[in-house]
């Protein structure tokens, strides 16, 4: 009787989380049809990432992100302010992820919303099931350091993630050590340790199916979250008054 309760308990959990997510998705598409449906096609990047935060808010947003699992993503769209002040920081942004492009060779940069999203493949970074940066990421990581200094209007939240190959238990203190790597050395090239949290998610958030060795290895990275700190707000939202 009582595997039985459980199961149901079970099956009544997953299916609320089920709904939950539908519902999220569901408002964040109504609030931001109305903005987006009209001439949608001429929207910039920066534009559609400033009606998307005023129309879903970042609560809505930070949960869309984490339950596509991705928590670099739920970052940037939690983070957003939307509207005029929005397009401001989009602008911003704009200006460094190009630096970044340009000065990070092996980096993989998106713009996305008000934020940026930068990921390494754990390869260039690390030797395999290591911490210590290799000395190819050196030269890597200054170049992202040094463009976080160029702009020291943002917060970064650097997220490590592994395969599948090990224990649980092991790939999620593997991840968490190898984000700590990547903040200490950032840290050690003049960006303040404030600006810079970490994140290990293991092997939860895959982004490539984990039974093939190129899937595995697209899933051994370092995403890293550049946002807008409360300094950049507020300017942008006093030049939208």
């Amino acid at each position: 009787m009582a595997s039985g309760l459980q199961l149901y308990l079970h099956i009544y959990h997953i299916n609320m989380k089920t709904f939950k997510l539908k519902i999220a998705t569901y408002s964040l598409f109504l609030a931001t049809a109305g903005v987006l449906g009209t001439g949608c096609n001429s929207f910039t990047k920066t534009q559609k990432g400033a009606a998307i935060g005023a129309g879903a808010g970042g609560t809505i947003g930070a949960l869309i992100g984490k339950s596509a699992g991705n928590t670099a993503l739920g970052a940037i769209i939690g983070g957003a302010v939307g509207g005029t002040a929005g397009a401001f920081i989009g602008r911003s942004m704009d200006r460094q992820a190009a630096e970044i492009k340009q000065t990070v060779p092996g980096a993989t940069v998106v713009r996305q919303g008000e934020g940026i999203l930068v990921k390494f493949d754990s390869g260039i970074l690390f030797d395999t099931g290591k911490a210590d940066l290799k000395p190819a990421a050196r030269t890597n990581l200054q170049g992202l350091a040094t463009s976080l200094q160029n702009n020291p209007q943002t917060n970064i939240l650097i997220v490590g993630h592994t395969d599948n190959t090990g224990t649980e238990s092991y790939n999620m203190d593997l991840s968490v050590r190898r984000a700590e790597a990547v903040k200490s050395f950032i840290v050690a090239n003049n960006v303040s340790p404030a600006r810079l949290s970490t994140e290990g998610r293991g092997e939860t958030e895959p982004i490539a199916d984990n039974s093939t060795d190129s899937g595995r290895a697209q899933n051994r990275r370092v995403e890293l979250a550049i946002v807008a700190n409360d300094q950049l707000k507020n300017q942008a939202k006093q030049s939208a008054q």
